[in-house]
């Protein structure tokens, strides 16, 4: 299912690239209990909350500490055969994809369950076999009757479908007027996960690239199409040519240079190439009259593109486009070659996942509050919901505390910044409204026809909230994401239940795991809101210049030190942490972990925590921590996320301690071994 013309664009960033939002086989059944009981006499894992038998104690803290902590884990742990990799985010997001999957059987019982007819209908692969190519037939016919006078008018058409072009667009918060909706405009037509496979030299993304194109022409031939070698040949020198005017990832993240306001009119002068009051009126987005353009000169020289281009070859992308959003409803030679390329090829996973999974996925997304109202009744206790809004307080609490700290920091900021502190909104577990699905028509037997539907009924409810009030109700994530998130235009921080478990937060365990481990994830996403891009938004929300000169300079030797340090890193041979893509990130798991640590220290009032299995408080804070970020990756993944994730691999992330002066205390790391930083290279930013 493709919803991608129709995001809510959100000024947000999420803790785990790829888990789900925008990045994770099932628990065992005595974990599962645990989870699902938050006042269990025991915890989940271990005595204490963190899982000793996944530790290496061959291994030296200060040469990995990732290993040292889960480095029997990792040995011992394969990554499943439908997974491109594999961790404590992958093991939740099974076990919320198991519950979720009980829900909808018992639904799909009832013939009046709107999801539960769309989660049975996606699962009856032979139904779908038996109409081969005939659902998707009127958009292709609509694709190839186009002329280069209508393609304006077809890309908008299709944009209601989920079907994007070489510009994209959707509906979002105002970043300087927050209290209201624009539409926002920014570069597309990439079928490569990023433009580094178009222009690189490197042998592996090259490969990829010839893939791709016979990819191309395997799925043409599978639709039908004649000539399909000649028509990749086509669509890849041109998704090519894209990708040389395309902005970097490092670009795109910066929130000041992406924001650029102008009305219809300049949009069209600026890419006359592509008429785009046809692609708004046909869209159902008629009333838009400003837009806010995130790559203007991207965009400018993609619409010259497009003027240039054969119409053949812009209709056959947009073919391409509806055969790989849609080939999970459409006969499985073609699901299977999508798959082989883009989860195989391109992500190294073997084994496509069982069509169970992929039905939970469709109908969570497709109607997503009506799965998650079943979820969180049955899933999500309020004790859980009530322990997680303590620790949320108490991190908060810390947070305001560590601002008087900062030496970077003129007088006048901090109160500003305590100000913005104070004006958060923390979201736990699930929204306190639900969304309305009556008008999206789910009809039983035709799974091409409900993801069409439930397209257009997500981007008509987007579309819809131009010239209304922000929401501010609403949510980006469902309650059975593992993930969280920080949303600069809201000032809120959202946890969704499925995260609020073991092992981030099992109220069973050891209070220092807890801290360690969701604690410094509530720490992690508040303190986006002052990174590098968060910090551009002041308390209502609205990007703005509230730092002062000095406060931005002494920062930015800061964050220039954080980008050095994970410029060092090299996970793969010859591929490198970009510090400058991943710099937010790092920040957030600085910030999170040292202000998770203050917070621990605090609800000890002044009494000594008890030294537990042989571990000390901050043992366990620490080892907390690393437990949450145990995953491996297969390789083409890795490769993948160095080039596209703005998250370092856990790896990495776990190895952030070693910037923390407790952690020398804890753990003891001597010089020479490989994460020992002398005291006065360690990052301090909070």
């Amino acid at each position: 299912m493709n919803r991608s013309f129709a995001l809510l664009l959100l000024s947000a960033t999420a803790l785990a690239g790829c888990a789900t939002m925008k990045a994770p086989d099932a628990a065992p059944a005595a974990e599962a209990s645990a989870a699902a009981t938050p006042m269990a006499a025991k915890p989940a894992y271990g005595t204490f909350g963190f899982d000793e038998a996944g530790m290496d104690r061959a291994v030296q803290p200060g040469d990995s500490f990732y290993n040292y902590t889960s480095g029997t884990w990792a040995k011992n742990t394969p990554i499943p055969a439908d997974k491109s990799n594999y961790g404590s985010f992958n093991i939740l997001s099974d076990l919320s994809e198991a519950r979720t999957r009980g829900i909808l059987d018992e639904q799909a019982k009832d013939p009046s369950s709107k999801i539960g007819i769309a989660y049975s209908t996606y699962l009856d692969r032979a139904a779908i076999d038996a109409k081969g190519m005939a659902p998707i037939q009127p958009i292709l016919t609509k694709i190839k009757g186009a002329t280069k006078k209508t393609y304006s008018t077809l890309l908008g058409e299709l944009s209601r479908d989920g079907i994007v072009g070489p510009i994209a667009g959707g509906v979002g918060q105002d970043d300087k007027n927050p209290n209201a909706y624009v539409f926002g405009i920014y570069q597309s037509g990439l079928g490569l996960p990023d433009r580094d496979y178009y222009l690189s030299s490197d042998a592996k993304l090259a490969a990829a690239k010839t893939a791709y194109e016979a990819h191309i022409a395997k799925m043409f031939t599978l639709a039908g199409e004649a000539n399909a070698a000649g028509r990749a040949k086509a669509i890849v020198a041109f998704e090519t040519a894209i990708a040389k005017v395309s902005w970097t990832r490092i670009e795109s993240r910066d929130a000041t240079k992406t924001y650029n306001k102008m009305t219809v009119a300049q949009l069209q002068k600026l890419a006359p190439g592509i008429d785009f009051a046809a692609v708004f009126k046909a869209g159902g987005a008629n009333t838009v009259t400003d837009v806010v353009v995130a790559q203007p000169s991207a965009v400018a020289a993609i619409s010259k593109l497009v003027a240039a281009a054969p119409i053949g070859v812009l209709k056959d992308q947009l073919i391409l486009k509806a055969l790989t959003d849609f080939a999970d409803v459409l006969p499985k030679p073609l699901d299977d070659e999508n798959f082989a390329f883009n989860g195989t090829t391109l992500g190294g996973t073997p084994q496509q996942e069982e069509r169970w999974k992929r039905a939970v996925q469709f109908t969570s997304g497709s109607m997503d509050d009506e799965v998650s109202k079943l979820y969180v009744a049955k899933y999500f206790p309020p004790e859980t919901k009530a322990a997680a809004d303590k620790l949320v307080k108490n991190i908060i609490s810390a947070m305001d505390t560590r601002i008087d700290k900062l030496e970077w920091m003129a007088p006048a900021t901090k109160v500003k910044a305590h100000a913005k502190l104070a004006a958060f909104t923390p979201k736990i577990g699930y929204p306190d409204r639900w969304k309305d699905y009556s008008a999206l028509q789910i009809v039983a037997g035709d799974a091409f026809g409900n993801n069409i539907r439930a397209n257009e009924w997500q981007h008509d409810y987007e579309t819809a909230k131009l010239g209304k009030p922000v929401d501010r109700l609403e949510w980006g994530m469902t309650p059975m994401t593992v993930n969280a998130y920080a949303n600069f235009g809201m000032v809120e921080i959202v946890f969704p239940a499925a995260i609020l478990q073991p092992p981030f937060f099992d109220p069973a365990a050891d209070p220092a795991v807890n801290y360690g481990g969701i604690g410094a994830v509530i720490g992690h996403e508040l303190s986006h809101h002052f990174d590098d891009q968060g910090a551009k938004y002041d308390a209502t929300g609205t990007l703005s210049d509230w730092w002062t000169p000095a406060d931005v300079k002494n920062f930015g030797a800061l964050t220039g030190k954080v980008v050095a340090q994970y410029d060092a890193y090299e996970p793969l041979r010859g591929m490198h942490v970009k510090g400058a893509l991943t710099l937010g990130e790092n920040m957030a798991d600085l910030a999170g972990l040292t202000v998770a640590y203050d917070a621990y220290k605090k609800s000890l009032n002044g009494v000594a925590a008890p030294v537990i299995d042989g571990f000390t408080g901050d043992q366990r804070f620490y080892l907390g921590w690393a437990q949450v970020w145990r995953r491996s990756y297969r390789e083409a993944t890795l490769r993948q996320r160095l080039l596209t994730d703005p998250h370092s691999p856990s790896e990495q992330r776990a190895s952030i301690v070693r910037n923390m002066d407790p952690w020398y205390g804890a753990f003891q790391p001597k010089p020479g071994e490989k994460l020992y930083l002398a005291p006065a290279d360690r990052l301090k930013v909070w």
